[in-house]
């Protein structure tokens, strides 16, 4: 079955990762690909880090111990590996075998913004209500959610589940500016759960709850915003500035850098019980075009639907000629 349209047709590979043995992922939060086309998949589990060739064999694991909690990632273009740690409250750079070369935010200390995971009653919340609780924009970080890099080595992050703000990092970590606060206005955010950047270094980023995709320039300058896109969890963009986007709805967009709609796809035609996507997270997208999206079902375990996914939690899909 083919997926988009025209340029943007796709086929969905035969394809599957293969994980350590006895193992799957409950969720994949983040998917990287490096200048050889491997795949890093940034899972929840004990293997947080599983780098795979395009055919999906896999070849390398980080420690269990590397994370508290994952989130997006991107690799530099010397090879090194930046990720967002919304569990501890930081941002690292790491070498390609998982060590520590740079650590931004103080590790288990979230900022001040107000945020909390339990109510007043000492009852847990769900991050649906949890994201409410966030009152101010504060310092870096709380949760963190995604990290990009400026064609200077800039480091901008999103900041993130606890927080309504992006920072903007000098590449040897000096802070050099933020912005944003809560709220529905030009640069406020409900959740900034991704950033990219692209090559006229605007920055993009994906204002989840209030269902849009923001366009700022460095300084942090409201330029535009993208309203057609739902929930958006991820966005890459290609070397042709084209712009990929996950949702959680869930399905892919695709768009061009000035925002216009080229293709879209998500569960159409396909079996309730066995859809194409579930809850879509993270999307790549590696030199030959071809497309990788992942998903994050923690929500669902114990149910008989997450057995039918541990296969499928990342999807290859190939661009058609």
């Amino acid at each position: 079955m083919s997926y988009g349209v025209g340029k943007y047709t796709y086929e969905l590979a035969n394809w599957r990762a293969e994980y350590p043995a006895g193992w799957s992922p409950i969720e994949v939060n983040a998917l990287a690909i490096d200048a050889q086309d491997r795949l890093y998949a940034f899972n929840t589990g004990d293997y947080p880090v599983t780098v795979f060739d395009r055919d999906g064999k896999l070849l390398k694991t980080w420690p269990k111990e590397t994370f508290t909690h994952n989130h997006g990632a991107i690799i530099a273009p010397d090879g090194s590996i930046f990720c967002a740690d919304d569990g501890n409250h930081t941002v690292r750079r790491f070498t390609p075998g998982g060590w520590v070369l740079m650590t931004l935010g103080t590790k288990d200390k979230p900022s001040d913004t107000g945020y909390t995971l339990v109510s007043e009653t000492g009852k847990p919340l769900h991050i649906l209500e949890a994201i409410k609780t966030t009152k101010r924009g504060g310092s870096p970080f709380n949760a963190p959610t995604d990290v990009a890099l400026s064609a200077a080595g800039e480091i901008f992050v999103s900041d993130g589940y606890g927080n309504a703000r992006v920072h903007r990092f000098a590449p040897d970590g000096k802070l050099l500016l933020s912005w944003g606060e809560p709220g529905s206005g030009p640069g406020q955010f409900v959740v900034p759960h991704a950033i990219a950047i692209d090559k006229k270094g605007r920055v993009l980023v994906a204002d989840r709850h209030n269902n849009r995709i923001q366009v700022f320039d460095e300084h942090g300058k409201f330029l535009t915003q993208w309203t057609d896109v739902e929930l958006p969890t991820d966005i890459f963009i290609d070397k042709d500035e084209t712009v990929y986007v996950s949702e959680l709805i869930p399905r892919v967009s695709i768009f061009n850098i000035d925002g216009k709609l080229l293709a879209r796809w998500g569960n159409e035609g396909t079996d309730k019980a066995d859809p194409l996507f579930v809850t879509l997270h993270s999307i790549a997208v590696d030199s030959r075009g071809d497309m990788y999206t992942a998903e994050v079902m923690g929500i669902h375990q114990g149910t008989p639907f997450l057995a039918t996914r541990t296969t499928r939690m990342i999807q290859k899909f190939l661009r058609k000629p």
